[in-house]
């Protein structure tokens, strides 16, 4: 089963926790065991798990990923103006796997899924493909 989701981001550099709406499509999908795949199709926005109990965590992520990947370089050439974007991108990636276990992600005790903006605020997609039964 296929799923797209949009997804609204409101800065340029954003984190968004998707892991109750990534839950939601398995739930409303009735897989019981199987593998999700999380995929953005963006060249400026990624996907990743991590700690979500402490909204520090996203914030020092961003702050870390803005220092060592500046927005302004004087050897960027892309025209966009977003070059940093896509290295922010290339560095996060655009999808993460997880295991369903009796219908919940099998996350850990800290974990969730993050959307990562870094080319916004825009409406993005993601796709969630589960398989299983």
């Amino acid at each position: 089963m296929l799923r797209t989701e949009q997804i609204s981001t409101r800065r340029r550099n954003e984190i968004v926790d998707l892991t109750a709406r990534v839950q939601g499509v398995i739930a409303g999908a009735g897989i019981k065991e199987g593998i999700c795949v999380v995929y953005v199709p963006h060249t400026t926005a990624g996907v990743t798990i991590n700690e979500n109990a402490d909204p520090d965590v996203k914030h020092d992520m961003l702050e870390k990923l803005s220092e060592m990947v500046p927005e302004k370089e004087a050897y960027y050439q892309h025209g966009e103006g977003n070059s940093d974007s896509h290295v922010k991108t290339a560095l996060v990636g655009p999808s993460v796997t997880l295991i369903v276990e009796r219908g919940r992600l099998l996350l850990g005790t800290w974990q969730g899924i993050y959307f990562c903006e870094f080319d916004g605020p825009r409406t993005r997609e993601f796709h969630v493909k589960v398989i299983g039964g």
